[in-house]
């Protein structure tokens, strides 16, 4: 077999990846591999949690050395919002993931897409996941400036089967917060229980807050789902799909939940959502 240069080169990186699985520098020397052939501006490594904040393994560094607000917005309550840890928490899975893959059909027209995703990633975003169990993923997450091309997309599904062996292996050498159970001791799912189900009273913890703060009228779990799932970008009839009810009743929903909430458009309960958020980080 002959092998060019650039497969020199490759092998070499690949190697000084796997010799770092057990140090500070894995994710650095990871993210130098793969940006020889797909040109990226950010990254981070996540846990999700189905119904918990993600936790951070490593990100990559502000030019400034500065710490990143939005991000940390992000950690506090926008996370809840975000189509990669909503796919990655109702339906986890290992394997290489596209923003078009997992973002709901309205996702550009949202709040958190115009005032979050796209100032802070910009262009687009991919995930490379590892299925821990199942409430547990271990994410790594690609965000460029510009929109990936075909080629880009094509060689990173390329390299998935090895990224997602090399997270397996670097796994037991992530240390996370101490205060939460270890992953063997997550709790078993009851059979009434879906794996998304521990999302449901964070999402109406929150509304509650918002509305007892406010002298408001309380939403019903229907309508805690339907807001959130309208802030996270689907559409009326995509989230009659999704719950399996009339386009009517959505619509319905939708009314009754700008009533309590004394709010005239998605921007006024996004900004509801998010203030909460942060004061309940």
């Amino acid at each position: 077999m002959e092998l060019e240069w650039r497969d020199l080169a490759f092998h070499r990186e690949i190697g000084a990846v796997i010799e770092a699985l057990d140090s500070a520098q894995f994710w650095t020397r990871l993210t130098r591999a793969l940006e020889r052939y797909v040109a990226f501006d950010n990254w981070v490594a996540l846990r999700f949690t189905t119904g918990e904040a993600p936790l951070v393994c490593a990100e990559s560094p502000m030019p400034d050395g500065t710490v990143d607000t939005m991000f940390q917005d992000y950690l506090a309550a926008l996370y809840q919002l975000d189509p990669f840890y909503i796919a990655a928490t109702e339906k986890p899975a290992s394997g290489f993931v596209t923003l078009a893959d997992v973002a709901p059909d309205n996702f550009s027209m949202t709040d958190y897409y115009q005032r979050y995703f796209q100032k802070n990633i910009v262009g687009d975003e991919v995930h490379f996941n590892y299925m821990i169990d199942a409430r547990h993923t271990l994410a790594f997450s690609l965000g460029a400036t510009h929109r990936y091309a075909e080629r880009d997309l094509a060689v990173l599904a390329l390299s998935a089967p090895w990224v997602i062996a090399l997270l397996r292996q670097r796994l037991p050498y992530e240390t996370f917060d101490a205060a939460r159970p270890a992953l063997n001791e997550a709790p078993p799912l009851t059979v009434t229980e879906s794996p998304a189900a521990t999302d449901a009273p964070a999402y109406a913890a929150r509304f509650e807050q918002v509305a007892s703060a406010g002298g408001r009228a309380s939403l019903t779990a229907r309508e805690v789902e339907v807001a959130m799932l309208t802030l996270s970008g689907f559409s009326t009839r995509a989230i009659a799909e999704k719950l399996t009810i009339s386009f009517e009743t959505v619509r319905a929903h939708k009314k009754h939940i700008y009533t309590k909430l004394n709010v005239s458009s998605q921007s006024e309960l996004f900004a509801l959502f998010y203030e909460a958020g942060r004061q309940g980080a």
